[in-house]
C-alpha cells in the first residue's frame, strides 16, 4: 500500500514545488548566525571534547531543539478521532486510522505528512501578499472483510476541505504494477461524484477530518523534528 500511495503521490502533486524551503529560510537565517560565533570548548559528559566545528553544530542543534520545545510545544498524539483509532507511526512519515462501519465494513485510512503546497492570495481588504496552504495525501481502504475487493479513494486534505482525487478498486494487497486508477474524480458525472462523497461521509471521511489531520500533522511534524535533532546530536557527540 506505501507504494500505491507514493505512486498516486507523485501523480497527484506533480503540479506542487517539492521544496518548501521559503518556509524556512526565517529558521535558517536564525541558524545560520550561530554557525558563524566564535567557538567555545564543549564537553558531551565532561568526557570528550570537541572541535570547535563540531562544537558549534552542538549548540546550534540545542538552541534549535530548545525554540522548538518552547516556542511551540509538541503534546502528545491523539489516539481516537470519532469514531477512528489513531495509529502513529514513530519516525516515519505516515499514519493510520482505523474504524467500521455498520459492523461489516473496515475502513482504513494511510495518511501522509505534508507532501504539498499551493500559494493563495491573502483575504480582506487590506490583505496583501499571499499565504501557504499545507496539503496532505491519504488513501481511504472500504473492504467487507470477505477477501475480495477493496473500494479505494485517493484524497487530498486541504486545511479547510477535503477532496477526492481517485477511486478505484484493488484486491486486497495485490495489485499489478500499474494498476488502472479509474478517471480523474472531477470528469465523473455530477451526481456520480455527489453520491460518492455521501458514501465517505457516511465512513466519518469529511471536512471535519481535514482539519484533524492538519492539526495531527503539525504536531507530528515538529514531534520528528525534535526526535531527529535529539538523534543528530547524539551522533555528533560520540
Amino acid at each position: 500500500m506505501a507504494r500505491l500511495i507514493r505512486t498516486a503521490t507523485r501523480t497527484l502533486l506533480s503540479s506542487f514545488s517539492s521544496s518548501t524551503s521559503s518556509l524556512l529560510q526565517s529558521r535558517n537565517a536564525i541558524t545560520s548566525s550561530f554557525l558563524f560565533q566564535s567557538p567555545r570548548p564543549y564537553s558531551a559528559d565532561n568526557k570528550v571534547t570537541k572541535s570547535p566545528f563540531e562544537a558549534n553544530i552542538l549548540r546550534i542543534i540545542d538552541k534549535e531543539i530548545d525554540y522548538q520545545s518552547e516556542y511551540a510545544p509538541p503534546y502528545q498524539p491523539e489516539t481516537r478521532f470519532h469514531s477512528f483509532t489513531v495509529e502513529d507511526r514513530s519516525g516515519e512519515q505516515w499514519m493510520i486510522m482505523r474504524g467500521k462501519y455498520d459492523d461489516i465494513e473496515d475502513v482504513k485510512l494511510e495518511v501522509t505528512m505534508f507532501d504539498g503546497y499551493v500559494t493563495v492570495p491573502k483575504l480582506g481588504d487590506d490583505a496583501s501578499g499571499e499565504d501557504v496552504r499545507l496539503h496532505i495525501s491519504f488513501i481511504v481502504d472500504v473492504s467487507k472483510g470477505d477477501g475480495g475487493e477493496n473500494l479505494e479513494f485517493l484524497c487530498s486534505a486541504w486545511p479547510d476541505r477535503l477532496e477526492i482525487q481517485k477511486v478505484y478498486l484493488l484486491r486486497g494487497e495485490k495489485m499489478p504494477g500499474r494498476p488502472y486508477m479509474g478517471p480523474d474524480f472531477r470528469k465523473l458525472n455530477k451526481e456520480l461524484q455527489k453520491r460518492l462523497r455521501e458514501y465517505l461521509e457516511a465512513r466519518g471521511v469529511n471536512d471535519e477530518l481535514s482539519f484533524f489531520l492538519h492539526d495531527y500533522m503539525l504536531n507530528k511534524d515538529r514531534i520528528e523534528l525534535i526526535q531527529w535533532l535529539g538523534k543528530v546530536k547524539s551522533f555528533v557527540e560520540k
